[in-house]
């Protein structure tokens, strides 16, 4: 800066200096003289050694003055050879630019700018920086605007705790969600490949035995590695990992090319390019081993203080989604399973029943239900005690557990009742009996209780899939009655449901043929329920609802007989019934004159997955001239996971002819975000369930916006299904909610009541 330039500011310094001092961040200056001693007469020292950056510039935008702090962040040594430079001399243009019209606004209003974030890119290799900067009107005597007095602290670390925090608290969020703990892992290693430069991160699961080590998340590295250290045991030798779960504490290895931990295992890392890894073990607050958190890193190096402390919080956070999720499977294995004999019980038997069933019938297999009673058990538990009697139960289970397949099931109905599923390997009964008599003899042999033999016998009744019952309920029935049949007769073999002749094996008319006589006999019919546009509320759509009309028990909603067409496989005609009809009627409503709308249809699995459906649905739209643009199926993620593969195929099929596809059910734990990938859907449509709690609970305004959100950034549009209150409507409509349907605007009415609602 030249003499004539400092003389010419030099009054107005001093004075735009004083006036400053009540800013943030805008160090005291002392009075300025002339300009032979302006400069000279500044606390120099004091502002060059100020952490903050300070300068002064004139009104062209060149420096005037920079502390040392400022010059230092612009690669120079010395404050002084920064004078009469601008940002156009030290910056890019696009970045000098933006600077230099915001100080010419500045300057031009005459108004501070105070405490605003500017992201600053960085001239000596470190990266941009975030400062929180103010900047000033420098004005000479007669209060003119000659230039500005710039002050800023980089903020840089503050607001990379701030980000640090805030992805912390999602990942908590996501535990409480109980989001898939794979999930989870991955997005903690990436959390921590995001704050450290150059590593791969990489999660490993100690298993219940406690002695090898297994995947949880490694989303950078490859494959390969992670194949080969997939089940790797634990040691005091054994790499990073295996060596850090071995001692319970962390491992830090420099160089494994050198280091005698990875002596055995050189040649994987050198493969692949590794040359330092950290390991620190994930442990319980009792210091149980959990897993282990490892960076991987191509250069020889260890981690520093911050990047150690950042692993410490990974691991921490590893820790609790860990615990997490072997709580929930302990519960769950709890609220299934028999404490005394460890066996599933009735609960997991209806469960996996109905999953077994449903193969056996895709498959025309048969299933054997084996009621299992041990004869006289009072006895042993009044004579010997309870202890005994615990311990006849326990051994009995054992047995039965060593004579099954792995495909077979044993299970603790209650007391000294079991029931053993044996899943037949092809649709004939060979071998089978043989089985259960096995079984039998392997039951009723003495049990060693405190030096004595409990003799031990037992009773068996036996019902088979399909013959004596189509579903979980009616095969335990029958194999119930044989059960006691077997035992009145005092028989040593096991006794099928027909051997009972028993009369009340002589059953009215079923369910299952009542339903199939209804589908025949036009039982059935269809209401629909309008959707609406959240702001418009035209009726731009109808969803198909099935009843059955019983000609003794009324109308009968979906819920009670869906399920048993699904079990009996039913489901078919069925589907095909309520398919017809509804396309059928939504022609009939236009040849009414009535505006054409969407009408959806819900279809099943075995519906869907039927080879012959999409010749249907087009056979179904000729016979009626129904364009396949107004039809919409509505699949919940269970129709598609039944077989991916052929969904997928029958959805390809089906779009070139105009179909369109919702995913139903969303936000009631049944569908996922990998089934919006995988699938071409047109909607999604938000359960019940979850608009219920709208607007009230905030968890339930968080996941609504965000399934919102996620649908539109998807291209998909929204229909939310339950809505019954002026709030929740409010509240869709702030979310920019499409569509809604519910009974705010109508309950599924007969077809005959929606050409007033079109019209409307």
């Amino acid at each position: 800066m030249n003499e004539l330039s400092a003389g010419r500011h030099a009054g107005a310094l001093n004075d735009a200096m004083s006036r400053a001092v009540s800013s943030p961040g805008v160090p005291v200056v002392t009075s300025v003289g002339n300009a032979s001693d302006s400069i000279e007469s500044l606390p120099l020292k004091a502002i060059h050694e100020l952490p903050d950056f300070f300068y002064v510039k004139d009104r062209a935008g060149r420096f005037l003055f920079a502390n040392a702090t400022t010059a230092r962040s612009l690669g120079y040594s010395d404050a002084s050879e920064l004078a009469g430079k601008s940002d156009f001399d030290l910056y890019d243009f696009e970045t000098a630019q933006r600077y230099f019209e915001i100080e010419q606004a500045m300057m031009a209003s005459g108004e501070p700018l105070i405490d605003m974030e500017e992201i600053t890119p960085s001239l000596i290799g470190e990266g941009a920086a975030c400062r929180l900067t103010s900047k000033i009107p420098l004005r000479n005597d007669r209060g003119e605007i000659i230039g500005l007095i710039g002050a800023s602290r980089d903020i840089t670390e503050r607001k990379r705790q701030e980000e640090l925090r805030r992805r912390q608290a999602e990942l908590l969020e996501m535990i409480a969600r109980n989001e898939p703990l794979e999930t989870v892992l991955e997005a903690l290693v990436l959390l921590v490949e995001a704050e450290i430069d150059g590593v791969s991160g990489s999660v490993l699961l100690l298993d219940s035995d406690g002695q090898r080590l297994r995947h949880g998340a490694a989303p950078h590295l490859p494959g390969a590695y992670t194949r080969i250290i997939d089940g790797i045991a634990i040691g005091p030798k054994v790499g990073s990992c295996g060596t850090a779960a071995w001692r319970a504490a962390p491992v830090v290895v420099e160089d494994a090319l050198g280091d005698p931990l990875w002596e055995e295992f050189r040649s994987v890392v050198e493969a692949f390019g590794f040359r330092s890894c950290w390991s620190t073990p994930i442990l319980t607050a009792q210091r149980n081993v959990l897993g282990t958190f490892a960076l991987y890193s191509n250069t020889v190096r260890a981690p520093t203080t911050r990047e150690t402390e950042l692993v410490a919080i990974a691991t921490h956070l590893a820790g609790i989604a860990i615990e997490r999720r072997r709580g929930d499977e302990r519960i769950h294995f709890m609220a299934h399973h028999d404490d005394l004999t460890g066996l599933p019980n009735r609960a997991f038997f209806k469960e996996r029943m109905a999953k077994t069933l449903h193969q056996a019938r895709a498959a025309s297999r048969k299933v054997t239900v084996a009621y299992i009673d041990v004869n006289d058990f009072k006895g042993i538990n009044d004579t010997l005690g309870h202890a005994a009697g615990d311990e006849v139960l326990k051994e009995v289970a054992a047995r039965m557990a060593n004579c099954v397949r792995a495909s077979d099931m044993v299970v603790r109905l209650g007391g000294d009742e079991f029931v053993v599923v044996l899943v037949h390997q092809s649709s004939h009964d060979i071998g089978i009996t043989r089985r259960l008599r096995d079984l039998q003899k392997a039951i009723s042999k003495p049990v060693q209780f405190k030096g004595r033999e409990i003799p031990i016998s037992c009773s068996i009744g036996v019902a088979a899939f399909p013959n004596d019952g189509a579903t979980a309920d009616e095969l335990l029935l029958n194999a119930d009655r044989a059960m006691y049949g077997a035992k009145q007769q005092g028989l040593q073999t096991p006794l099928h449901h027909y051997s009972t002749h028993d009369a009340a094996t002589e059953l009215p008319l079923t369910d299952q043929e009542e339903l199939r006589l209804a589908i025949v006999r036009d039982q059935l019919l269809l209401h629909y329920q309008p959707q609406v546009d959240v702001i418009t509320r035209k009726v731009t759509g109808v969803e198909a609802l099935v009843r059955w009309e019983h000609p003794q028990k009324g109308m009968r909603p979906p819920a009670e007989f869906i399920p048993l067409a699904e079990e009996c496989g039913l489901i078919i005609p069925l589907g095909l019934w309520v398919l017809n009809e509804a396309c059928r009627q939504a022609r009939e409503w236009q040849a009414m004159g009535l505006p054409p709308v969407r009408i959806a249809v819900n279809v099943s699995a075995r519906q869907f997955t039927d080879p012959d459906f999409a010749r249907h649905v087009t056979e179904t739209a000729e016979r009626h001239k129904l364009d396949l643009h107004w039809l919409e199926l509505e699949l919940t993620e269970s129709v598609l996971m039944q077989d991916a593969e052929r969904a997928l195929a029958m959805m390809d099929a089906l779009r070139p002819l105009g179909v369109r596809f919702s995913i139903d059910d969303f936000g009631a734990g049944y569908s996922s975000l990998a089934s919006l990938k995988t699938f071409p859907f047109d909607r999604l449509k938000m359960d019940r369930s979850l608009i219920e709690a709208l607007p009230s609970d905030k968890t339930a305004v968080a996941i609504g916006l965000a399934v919102i959100s996620l649908a539109q950034t998807l291209k998909l549009s929204v229909v939310a299904e339950g809505v019954e209150t002026d709030a929740q409507l409010e509240f869709l409509s702030f979310a920019r909610c499409e569509e809604a349907q519910g009974y705010r605007f109508s309950k599924p009415v007969p077809a005959d009541r929606i050409p007033a609602l079109l019209k409307a």
